[in-house]
């Protein structure tokens, strides 16, 4: 009995054209619509709602478009709308 197994990088690769919530390896998290990677896992994302931890409580920012370094990124969550959801 064979079962399907799906690969890490095919995951994101089913991602492409939906939202996703990146949580990054310091107080970040990303939320916005995948456009595309490449196989260091850099990302580029639109309509990005940048979610900070700082001393203050947290703080948003809104970015149209964002690249991201793959080596800062700790999880990914398909279809996650981040932290305030």
């Amino acid at each position: 009995m064979a079962t399907s197994q799906l690969l890490p990088l095919e995951l994101i690769d089913k991602c492409i054209g939906s939202r996703i919530w990146v949580i990054m390896k310091t107080d970040r998290e990303i939320t916005g619509k995948l456009l595309g990677f490449d196989d260091y896992v850099n990302m580029v994302l639109e309509d990005v709602t940048e979610y900070e931890n700082t001393p203050e409580g947290r703080k948003s920012t809104k970015v149209s478009q964002i690249l991201l370094n793959g080596n800062n990124i700790c999880m990914l969550i398909p279809g996650g709308e981040g932290p305030e959801s």
